[in-house]
Parts: C-alpha cells; sequence; structure tokens
C-alpha cells in the first residue's frame, strides 16, 4: 500500500523518496505486525525475492542493471541481518523497504508482478520443506537406535501386556520393533508431507495472477520446487499444506508419547534402567532417579495436538483466497516442528542408552500365567476346538487363582477332566505340556511372520534394515535436490552482482 512519489531536494538539488501510506500509522500496527515472528522466515524470504528478481529479468520485465542492484541491496539486508530491519508491517515489507532506502524508487521494482500473498505462501512453504526433513531426520536416527536395540535383544524374553494386564511373553526385541515400525509411518507421512509443500505459489500475485509474461516454472526451479502450484487463487490461500505437515509431526508425537510411557512404566517396574543423562533426581529425596525427559517427551504430544488444533480451528470456515487469519496459522507449524524434533531427539538418545535387565525380564515373563494362550494353542493343534481348549485352561487358571498356585499340568489335568470327562494327556504328551509352560518355549513357537521368535524377529529387523536404507536414500535425494537449488540460484545471482 506503499504510495512513493518524489519531492525536491533543495540543498542537495536531487530527487529524494517519500513513501506515503494512508494505513501506515494508527494504534493497530503493532497488533497487525508480524515482523517479530517472521525472523524464521527471513532467509525464506531473501532467497524468494532473489529468484524472483532473476526471472524478471530474464523475462525483460526489469532491466539486468536493475536486477543487479536489487540483488546487491538483498545481500547487504542479508548480512545485516533481521534485526537490522526497520519496523514494518512484515519481513516482507520491511525487506522492500530496506532496499528502497538503498538503492531508491527502483528497489521498489523487485515486487513487480507478485503480491505479498503469493511471496508469504512460498516463504513459508520454502522455510518449512527443511524443517520437514529435519523432522524426517531425526525419525531415521529413532529407527536406528531402535533397530539396534532390538537386534540386540531378540531373545531377551519379557512379560508382554494387554489393558497393563499380563498377557503373553515376548521379546524386548519384539517390542521395540513395533515402535520401529511405527515410526517407519512417522517418517513416510513427514516425506509425502514435504513432497505436497514443496510446490511454488509464486505467480499467483493477490490470487488473480498477473499480466506481466513471468515465468512461473524458473522461479520453481530456482528455489528448488518440484512443480508449480497452478490454480492462482489457491497458489496465494492454500495452507492445507500446513495442515499435513501438523498432522503428520502430531501423530509422530504420538507415537514417541506411546514410546516414553512404555519405558516409564518399564523403568518403574525395574525392567529397564534410564541413563543418568536421561533422567534426574528429586530436590528433597536424594533416593529418586526420575525418568523426566522421557515424561516431557511423552507431553509434546499434548502440544502437537493443540497446535494442529489451533491452526485446524484458524483454516476452517475462512473464504476463498487470502484472509489475513492466515498470518496465524503457520506459526502453530513452526512451533510444532520444533517441539517434535526435539522430542525425537531426545527419545532416541534415552533409548540408545537404556539397559535392559535380561534376569528382571525373565523372572516376570511367565507372571499371570501368560503361557496360557500357548497351552490353548497346543490342545487346539492337537485337535481340539479352540474354543473347548480356551475353556479347559481358562477352568485351570481360575483354580490356580483361587488356590494361589502356579498352574501346573497336574492342575490342566484335572481342568480337562472337569471340562471333557476325559484326560488331556489323550491329546499331548506331558513333555510337550511342560515345555508350553516355559515362557521362553512360548515364545519360540511364535514363529510365523512378524512374531516375536528370535528367528522371525532377525528376519523382521533385516526387512527394517532396509526400509530404513531406503528412507535414508529418499530423505539424501530431496535434501540434494534442495541443496542443488540453492547452488543454482546462487550462480544466477552472481550474473547479476
Amino acid at each position: 500500500m506503499t504510495d512513493d512519489s518524489t519531492a525536491d531536494n533543495a540543498a542537495a538539488g536531487e530527487k529524494t523518496v517519500v513513501r506515503r501510506d494512508r494505513f501506515s500509522g494508527g494504534p493497530a500496527r503493532e497488533f497487525l505486525s508480524s515482523l517479530a515472528g517472521d525472523s524464521r522466515i527471513f532467509a525464506a524470504d531473501l532467497a524468494v525475492d532473489r529468484a524472483h528478481v532473476v526471472m524478471l529479468a530474464e523475462q525483460g520485465i526489469i532491466s539486468d542493471e536493475e536486477a543487479g542492484s536489487i540483488l546487491s541491496a538483498l545481500e547487504a539486508v542479508e548480512t545485516a541481518g533481521h534485526s537490522a530491519l526497520a519496523s514494518g508491517e512484515d519481513v516482507h515489507e520491511a525487506i522492500e523497504s530496506a532496499v528502497i532506502d538503498r538503492i531508491g524508487p527502483d528497489g521498489g521494482k523487485m515486487h513487480t508482478a507478485r503480491s505479498r500473498n503469493d511471496e508469504v505462501a512460498a516463504c513459508i512453504r520454502y522455510r518449512l520443506r527443511g524443517d520437514l526433513l529435519e523432522a524426517a531426520e531425526t525419525t531415521l536416527g529413532l529407527r536406528e537406535v531402535l533397530l539396534e536395540a532390538a537386534a540386540a535383544h531378540t531373545e531377551t524374553i519379557m512379560p508382554g501386556y494387554t489393558h497393563l494386564q499380563a498377557a503373553q511373553p515376548i521379546t524386548v526385541g519384539h517390542f521395540l520393533m513395533s515402535y520401529v515400525s511405527a515410526v517407519e509411518r512417522d517418517t513416510a507421512r513427514l516425506l509425502e508431507a514435504f513432497d505436497r509443500t514443496n510446490g511454488s505459489p509464486l505467480g499467483g500475485a493477490a490470487f488473480a495472477g498477473t499480466p506481466f509474461d513471468i515465468d512461473r516454472e524458473r522461479t520453481a526451479e530456482l528455489l528448488g520446487f518440484d512443480r508449480v502450484v497452478e490454480n492462482s487463487m489457491d497458489a496465494s490461500s492454500a495452507r492445507d499444506f500446513l495442515a499435513e505437515a501438523t498432522a503428520a509431526l502430531a501423530i509422530h508425537a504420538t507415537t514417541l508419547s506411546g514410546l516414553a510411557e512404555d519405558i516409564i512404566v518399564y523403568a518403574n517396574k525395574g525392567y529397564v534402567d534410564l541413563s543418568d543423562d536421561y533422567s534426574s533426581t528429586s530436590s528433597i529425596m536424594p533416593q529418586k532417579k526420575n525418568p523426566d525427559t522421557l515424561e516431557l517427551t511423552r507431553a509434546v504430544a499434548g502440544d502437537a495436538i493443540g497446535e494442529l488444533t489451533g491452526l485446524l480451528s484458524t483454516l476452517k470456515g475462512l473464504p476463498r483466497a487470502y484472509n489475513r487469519d492466515l498470518q496465524r496459522a503457520h506459526p502453530h507449524t513452526f512451533r510444532a516442528v520444533d517441539a517434535v524434533v526435539e522430542a525425537s531427539a531426545v527419545a532416541a538418545g534415552a533409548v540408545s542408552t537404556a539397559n535392559w535387565d535380561a534376569e528382571v525380564l525373565a523372572a516376570e515373563a511367565g507372571d499371570g500365567f501368560s503361557t496360557a494362550t500357548g497351552i490353548a494353542d497346543l490342545l487346539a493343534m492337537a485337535g481340539l476346538p479352540f474354543r473347548t481348549a480356551h475353556e479347559v485352561v481358562a477352568r485351570a487358571a481360575e483354580t490356580a487363582e483361587d488356590d494361589e498356585a502356579a498352574v501346573s499340568a497336574a492342575l490342566l489335568e484335572s481342568a480337562t477332566q472337569a471340562v471333557l470327562a476325559e484326560s488331556l494327556f489323550e491329546y499331548v504328551e506331558q513333555s510337550a505340556l511342560e515345555a508350553a509352560l516355559d515362557p521362553a518355549h512360548s515364545v519360540a513357537t511364535r514363529n510365523s511372520q512378524g512374531g516375536p521368535a528370535p528367528e522371525a524377529l532377525e528376519q523382521t529387523v533385516a526387512g527394517a534394515r532396509k526400509t530404513l536404507t531406503a528412507d535414508s536414500n529418499a530423505l539424501a535425494e530431496r535434501q540434494s535436490a534442495l541443496s542443488e537449488a540453492e547452488e543454482r540460484l546462487r550462480t544466477e545471482v552472481e550474473t547479476y552482482v
């Protein structure tokens, strides 16, 4: 909204730029301004400005000399930093004003054929895509330490739980691999969010395009965007990429919260000992070792979910094209990514330095008659209908609970007589039954794909390593493409400066 005019400078005999703006004052200016928060997209704005100016020169919309002056001024603005910008409505206006202050009215030509609407959309996408790759990289690091720990504990028997009740024996490796699988999906979501974020809205202008002969594909190329967001109204106003990114972050935070909760519970039971580096003590109780880092990791899910809710509430019901509400949209995503990236790295550190107590785990793996399902499976494989086998084992478990005794072969035989009026040993040998009561044997028999048996688990780990390598390569390709684009833009700028 800047009205540039000139006035004679009697002392110098030159023209002085006077910028008049009917909306430049008033008590609401500070409320409207996003300049302080825009420090996060300062570098992105400079990149977007440079690409746009190079394109304008290539298209003959501005001269090479004008482009060189503008690009030189942008370099000076970058050197001075965000903190040196004069007050303004936002970083985009402040940078343009700083350029005009340095080179005069020609600096205003950098805004030819664009609006702050498509400009800010481009800046947000430019910055967020890098943040998403950083978030994806932390998920890869977490997967790596989970895989290493799982591979080291393919035979470490532990109790398995459902409803926080003893259920079936598993292994530490099997437990950890369940989170590898979950984090794999988190990685995929983040990379897919990057791909949909990585489109260029530049050229959409305010929302109705521009009459200038611009080259939108060229600015997309210079900035490393892999496509143009075609419709000019959609380009300037769409923020669904923010919602998708924040949702992916919130889902990963929820995964982290579950992992943190499990390890906190296992630490309470004495199954795992956290490193002192990821613990703290009480200010009054010197014996305490508290899993504080994991408790904070668990809480980050609430932060991320809150940011997603806030973002969606801001976007809900907005009329199409740009609305100033959008100024308050992207901070939700940036706060979420900062919190979740940090929590993911902390979770990885906690897992990689934790020590699992194999003796305690093995001793408690059979608690609560956790091998009951294995006994029922054994009877079913011997020809008994599973539901009948279930009834037999349930009767034995009930009797053992009433007598406060362990389930034994004799107790199972008594239950079979009560249910079937025949001997259990007509179906299975006593040695097989006693073996099935052993938690380690129970785990070893569960050799189906994805099961906890060491052999099956080793195959699962091997497959997960291949997926990790593939995802690492996919991340590296995206990172390399962005680095190449930065170099390409730098080279083009140097031809004018």
